[in-house]
């Protein structure tokens, strides 16, 4: 009997790697067989694949009086999932002569078997369908339900199948199944839980709100209980630029693979992630035993948010440190690395002490100096170094309660964000730098392209002699004052830009 190949596609990551699935069939005892590196999910897709065949009134594996063997390879790369068993069918049907041979050189097949013959979605498809293109093939066979994500590829053809007795007669030319109609990029209305222009007074806030927002910059809102610090930061989402097309691929892959997208063509707006203080550090960073994106992943081109940060683990905290300056995370195991972006901005908020009434100007704090320091250290110097913008949240006061709310104040403010991005987008283009955003450079891209004036540069001087700034902090500094200029439209950074950009640098202690 024939040997038969068919590809399929792995999930390495958020990278898709290609997998030839191997199947011959031999004299000897009845058995049914997978090798190259299989997990439990894959080796079971013998019984799920047995009983889809029989459903389906084609004679499965387990009735016939031979050796079946079935190779994924490479054999060095773990196979997870269930993304197999479509491609295992088919390759026990061309093997043992049931269906017509079809030309599988070009094409890919992924899909869980139900037991009735009918597709499930998997994790991944976005990812498995443009590294299909990427690498030239013709045409992926990919679940039905999973059409909406795939959507967005172009380049190649993608063909949604709900059963599989449909693959069968598609590959048999008994039917035609229409491709994948493709989706256009369109950025739906946004609707926000908290507009910026519902929070009275906080002017300071606002305005580091609105130089995070235009620079992707991070924050730390340190103030008393009932301050607004949530309130806050859940009003960011309201003023941040709209999500462009390649940062919306970037996202809907991370999405993809872990299994976020089946709903949605792809992530339409940047991602605000709010996890609870007592997640897991796999929770946060990512990893497992099959390892999927964490929350600073799903975060991507968007906002991680953690309230009552001295709440969180130390280990947690301590392990968005590497995050935070590479954009990327790294999980190393004994067998393979795997790598999954994470360029988000980071959004703290906390009280000053365990009651959350030291330094408050109307209520007496009842916390130990002990007791205050213990609370303040649970945030170590190194990852607060990593954070651009530092502000105290004072409560708001009556007469700001009482003042009307300013229907444009929002709409005001997303114009100057949106004309301080386009404004650096100008500028990474014309360097030719891979980049989105002001906190994104480095500091050989900052001595390149920023432009400081001799009075700013003489302050700038004087800042790194005598303010004990670590080089990071002298470098963030430069960044949020380049912001604030993008949001001034002056082409270079002056005195005044240093300033503000310098006082967002004080700890709040």
């Amino acid at each position: 009997m024939p040997l038969s190949k068919i590809y399929s596609a792995e999930l390495e990551g958020v990278t898709a790697r290609l997998i030839e699935v191997e199947t011959d069939i031999n004299i000897g005892l009845s058995s049914f067989t997978i090798v190259g590196l299989a997990d439990k999910a894959v080796s079971e897709a013998k019984e799920r694949v047995s009983s889809a065949l029989k459903n389906c009134g084609i004679k499965p594996p387990t009735r016939e009086n031979r050796k079946i063997t079935v190779n994924l390879a490479p054999a060095d790369i773990k196979k997870n999932g269930s993304q197999y068993d479509v491609a295992i069918a088919l390759g026990y049907l061309i093997a043992s002569e049931q269906i017509k041979k079809f030309n599988s050189n070009k094409k890919i097949f992924v899909g869980e078997l139900a037991l009735d013959g009918s597709i499930r979605p998997i994790p991944g498809v976005l990812n498995i369908c443009d590294m299909a293109r990427k690498i030239g093939f013709d045409c992926v066979f990919i679940p039905h339900k999973n059409s909406k994500e795939a959507s967005i590829i172009e380049g190649i053809k993608i063909i949604p199948v709900a059963h599989l007795r449909e693959v069968i007669a598609y590959l048999e030319e008994r039917i035609t199944i229409p491709e994948l109609e493709r989706e256009s990029f369109i950025l739906p209305p946004q609707n926000f839980s908290i507009d910026i222009s519902e929070i009275k007074g906080q002017e300071l806030a606002k305005r580091a709100l609105s130089i995070s927002a235009a620079g992707s910059h991070n924050l730390f809102m340190s103030g008393p209980p009932g301050a607004g610090k949530t309130m806050l930061a859940q009003a960011l989402l309201s003023i941040l630029p709209p999500i462009t097309q390649k940062e919306a691929l970037e996202t809907s892959q991370i999405w993809s693979a872990a299994g976020m997208l089946i709903d949605q063509p792809y992530v339409s707006s940047r991602p605000f992630r709010s996890p609870h203080h007592t997640a897991s550090i796999i929770s946060i960073i990512g990893g497992g035993q099959n390892p999927k994106p964490g929350e600073i992943s799903l975060a991507h081109r968007g906002v991680l948010f953690l309230d009552e940060v001295p709440e969180f683990h130390r280990d947690v905290l301590e392990s968005l440190r590497q995050p935070l300056e590479s954009g990327k995370v790294i999980i190393s195991r004994a067998k393979n690395t795997l790598e999954f972006p994470a360029r988000f901005m980071l959004l703290l908020a906390s009280n000053p002490c365990p009651c959350g009434y030291y330094q408050d100007e109307d209520k007496e704090c009842k916390c130990s100096f002990s007791e205050i320091q213990r609370y303040q250290k649970k945030l170590s110097g190194p990852l607060l170094d990593r954070i651009d913008i530092h502000i105290w949240v004072n409560r708001i006061k009556s007469e700001d309660l009482r003042k009307e709310r300013n229907e444009n104040e929002s709409k005001q403010i997303r114009q100057k964000i949106q004309s301080a991005r386009a404004l650096q987008e100008e500028r990474f283009k014309k360097f030719n730098l891979p980049i989105f955003s002001n906190s994104e450079l480095s500091s050989k891209q900052i001595e390149d392209i920023i432009k400081i004036s001799p009075k700013a540069k003489k302050i700038a001087d004087t800042m790194l002699d005598k303010a004990h700034l670590s080089a990071r902090g002298y470098f963030k500094i430069i960044k949020i004052a380049q912001t604030i200029a993008d949001m001034d439209e002056s082409e270079t950074i002056e005195e005044n830009h240093l300033s503000e950009a310098f006082s967002y640098r004080s700890r709040i202690s």
